[in-house]
């Protein structure tokens, strides 16, 4: 795998950080960015670093770039409804080997949490339930990866209340920040297996234009994301190689 992992993150998270600022433009003219090319490449959102990345690991694993999709390229079919554009989908030889999606969020904590617990509970099961019900045979169970930047800043440390209507609030989210609530929603998907791994990631602005991030959580840490997705497709390719008539 990439030799130095936290480097790369590191790239990755300053390039969000430029771009939502407005000073990706240099990067992304820079010879010497990491996180400009890569961006460059795949139209320079905000998350296209880790796009990247990821992109570079499954290649590093044996998988062949032109395998390697990304939004509109990543579209799959899903079960209970049509289509859905996932933003990376490893798609090799005819078989589906992994997804990804790359999340963030920097404000709106309130409004945006739950939807995008919401979101991503409902795009996971999809795939899940499509891959059983054998929409894409003969692939083998697709790697299904989320990925989290969020800012730490005072609104995301902030402990909002629970709404106590009917019925009282699982525990864990009692005195629980927005943060410790991510945290906990990643932390779910991957122990109820809606996800293989999840990767959260926090940064603030000041320290994250200089590469700065911090991850709370050793579950949820980037390495052991990336190492799980390298293993699982490289285990397809290794098998491919090795099976008669491939």
């Amino acid at each position: 795998m990439i030799d130095d992992l936290d480097a790369e993150v590191a790239d990755a998270v300053q390039w969000y950080w430029e771009t939502l600022s407005g000073q990706a433009e240099d990067q992304r003219e820079s010879e010497d960015s990491t996180r400009g090319r890569r961006a460059e490449v795949l139209g320079g959102k905000q998350m296209d670093g880790f796009a990247g990345l990821i992109e570079d690991i499954v290649v590093e694993a044996g998988v062949p770039r032109d395998s390697v999709k990304h939004d509109y390229h990543a579209t799959l079919p899903g079960f209970y409804r049509h289509e859905k554009e996932w933003d990376t989908a490893v798609v090799h030889d005819g078989e589906l080997l992994a997804v990804v999606e790359y999340k963030s969020q920097a404000s709106s904590f309130g409004n945006n949490l739950n939807n995008r617990a919401e979101e991503a509970i409902g795009n996971n099961t999809d795939i899940i339930e499509a891959y059983e019900e054998g929409v894409f045979a003969p692939s083998p169970q697709p790697f299904v990866g989320y990925l989290m930047l969020m800012a730490d800043n005072e609104k995301s440390r902030n402990v909002p209340q629970v709404r106590e209507v009917n019925f009282d609030v699982d525990d864990e989210f009692q005195g629980a920040t927005y943060i410790d609530r991510m945290e906990l929603f990643c932390l779910r998907m991957v122990r109820k297996r809606l996800v293989n791994e999840s990767a959260f990631i926090l940064s603030d602005e000041e320290a994250g234009l200089n590469g700065e991030y911090w991850q709370p959580h050793e579950e949820l840490e980037f390495e052991r994301f990336a190492r799980a997705l390298a293993s699982h497709v490289a285990g397809h390719i290794d098998f491919e190689q090795d099976t008669p008539g491939e």
